[in-house]
């Protein structure tokens, strides 16, 4: 027997996934090759999903935290303390606090957040993720649109701009490689650290943060030798001012800046300039900085000044907003704008910060925030002061240690739901092919029984309503049953974004950044940036690490300036003003010789945790945590023992 779902982690390719249980009972995970998008591949991150449903450390009851320690309790006693502590706070809803994030995507998991918007309660805003990148788009082109990413395969040269295609987005990487294999050129722009060899023609190092900087350098050239596409710059507004800008900086400065060599800045100029149709490609990872936002800003505006916005097989290609397919207007609730909010990426020190009132109850769905935002110090701190915790989730996880209520969820595979994706244009039907563990309920479930408890009563829509509501899109032209029964159905926007050069601004011009700001130097004792970069088998720290048995593994290049200082490799200390954190350092040739590599998503609880040395900030823009800016040192273990080897990846 065979039935048709998707994946519903947080990751852009939101697979059409096919469940076949064989004659012996065995269960076997694929991707749909009915999919017109999946065509039969699935990631390795999503072949472990059975095992992981059926993992021994998972939270089957819900769990309360006693003098004596977790104590298993029944539903009723679970969500009747809930309801309790909610009801003290009925008064002062901003008391309590909702934290969410994308550990789960779909319909049903956003609209818990229409029980906390009707309950007044305070919320969080900006992202972790890809905040900056995503209003970098917004101030330019006035909206975040892409051509469509198979629109990709039309490029005659596919630069990319840090996007690790052999780790992230599987379909991104076989889309451009058949480009590859049918002449287009691939050119990968990164500090290292990825994997991208294999599908480039050419690779580029440059200096972590600094993106920006090569970017208007090849604009200035491109100005210089007068084969910019003016047409399009004139659909911006106020151009010459960004021509001043451009010309008020040495080009030397720039790629000196940047750390890129000449011979490499000449190539990316000549790819801009001849090859036509070009796709830019931005991964998420350089615009995790203090000018994160800044940095996709002057990209863009190299694909516009080199002609290559609205037309096929050009364009920029960031992430998308995951429900842009949907109508989720109704979830805000009627409160929406007047309800406070605590920045994601400052979580914890707002949470210390906050007065009238204080936070006094926490609740946590889809995030394992303590462990997954910078500052976890000061996260740590902020969850002891707070009377009352619920973390709903399937594992205790950093975040779930230090709750007081731990509510055992659903996860992928065993809940429906309907889902967009951030990089493609389809919505899918996620239905439910496996039974959960018997107690383990569904986020919609929890807050529907909570809030039937309240006096008076907080109420959610049925859960067909909210997908029929979620469905009411103009971009959308089928009914809940149809998408259940084909399991999938595409938007109807256009495939290629921005092709009048009319943008969505209300003038219809598009903007230009207005400032470069300079990089800010390494403070002084740490001369390493931090890059914690993706892993393969995992997406989000919610994920139990498996293979996380002792101290994190590093990487350094075998130029690093530090290299001797530690004796070359093993064991050492990941130190920074934060703190420090026992790892293990290997060698990476072609790595930045001034940067570490640590593959984020293992817990604090079993030796990780790389957010205990970052400190909390913002980006320029967007609000996103600036996980890139921060700077450390590598020390040698002082006699204090040896560190096994922990995979890493």
């Amino acid at each position: 027997m065979k039935r048709v779902t998707v994946c519903t982690y947080d990751c852009p390719d939101a697979c059409s996934l096919v469940l076949e249980r064989m004659a012996d009972g065995r269960l076997r995970l694929f991707g749909n090759p009915e999919s017109p998008f999946t065509r039969g591949i699935m990631c390795a991150k999503t072949r472990r999903q059975i095992r992981r449903l059926k993992s021994p450390s998972r939270v089957v009851r819900p769990r309360r935290k006693t003098k004596a320690g977790w104590q298993e309790i029944g539903w009723e006693d679970a969500l009747d303390l809930c309801a309790e502590r909610i009801q003290r706070l009925r008064g002062e809803p901003a008391a309590i606090l909702h934290i969410h994030s994308d550990g789960a995507k779909g319909v049903l998991k956003e609209a818990v957040g229409l029980f906390f918007a009707r309950l007044g309660a305070s919320r969080i805003m900006g992202s972790l993720c890809d905040a900056a990148g995503f209003i970098a788009g917004v101030e330019d082109f006035g909206s975040r649109e892409n051509n469509d990413i198979e629109d990709l395969g039309n490029a005659a040269a596919i630069v990319n701009w840090g996007k690790d295609l052999s780790r992230s987005s599987i379909h991104t990487a076989a889309i451009v490689h058949a480009a590859r294999r049918r002449g287009a050129r691939v050119l990968t722009i990164s500090p290292g650290g990825d994997g991208n060899g294999p599908c480039s023609d050419r690779c580029i190092r440059i200096r972590p943060g600094t993106d920006r900087f090569l970017a208007a350098a090849i604009i200035q050239r491109l100005i210089e030798e007068g084969c910019y596409a003016a047409a399009a710059a004139a659909r911006a507004r106020q151009p010459e001012k960004f021509f001043e800008l451009i010309r008020s900086r040495r080009r030397d400065e720039l790629l000196g800046t940047c750390e890129v060599a000449a011979a490499d800045a000449e190539h990316l100029f000549q790819c801009y300039a001849t090859f036509k149709p070009l796709a830019t490609l931005i991964g998420a990872g350089l615009q995790r900085y203090r000018y994160g936002g800044e940095n996709v800003r002057f990209i863009n505006a190299l694909a516009l000044f080199s002609g290559n916005i609205g037309r096929s097989g050009g364009g920029v290609h960031f992430h998308l907003h995951s429900y842009r397919n949907l109508a989720l207007g109704w979830i805000r609730g009627d409160g929406h704008r007047g309800r406070r909010a605590f920045r994601i990426a400052t979580i914890g020190r707002d949470i210390l910060a906050a007065r009238d009132p204080k936070v006094r109850m926490i609740w946590v769905n889809g995030a394992n925030v303590v462990n997954q935002a910078p500052g976890t110090p000061e996260t740590v701190r902020a969850f002891e002061g707070v009377a009352f915790k619920v973390v709903v989730d399937a594992f205790m996880n950093d975040t779930a240690e230090r709750a007081d209520l731990v509510l055992p969820c659903t996860l992928m595979l065993e809940q429906e739901d309907v889902v967009g994706s951030f990089l493609h244009e389809y919505v899918q039907f996620a239905a439910a092919v496996i039974e959960p563990p018997a107690e383990a309920r569904s986020d919609w479930w929890i807050m529907t029984e909570l809030g039937k408890r309240l006096d008076p009563p907080v109420l959610l829509p049925a859960a067909d309503e909210c997908l029929r509501a979620a469905l009411d899109s103009p971009h959308l032209d089928t009914t809940l049953e149809e998408l259940k029964d084909r399991g999938f159905v595409r938007s109807q926007r256009p495939r290629i974004a921005y092709q009048d050069l009319r943008f969505d601004h209300g003038d219809g011009n598009y903007r230009f950044p207005a400032k470069l700001h300079d990089e800010p130097p390494a403070p002084q004792g740490y001369p390493l940036r931090l890059l914690t970069l993706i892993r393969r088998w995992a997406i989000h720290s919610q994920i139990l690490p498996e293979d996380q048995r002792s101290a994190p593994t590093v990487w350094i290049s075998p130029d690093c300036p530090m290299r001797a200082a530690i004796g070359g490799s093993g064991p050492a200390d990941l130190v920074s003003p934060s703190g420090r954190l026992p790892v293990y350092v290997r060698l990476m040739p072609g790595l930045h010789p001034g940067t570490v590599v640590y593959r984020r998503g293992d817990w604090m609880s079993r030796g990780g945790g790389a957010n205990q040395l970052i400190a909390a900030g913002h980006t320029d823009l967007g609000g996103g945590a600036p996980f890139y800016a921060q700077y450390v040192r590598l020390e040698t273990r002082n006699g204090r023992g040896d560190v096994p080897m922990n995979a890493g990846e």
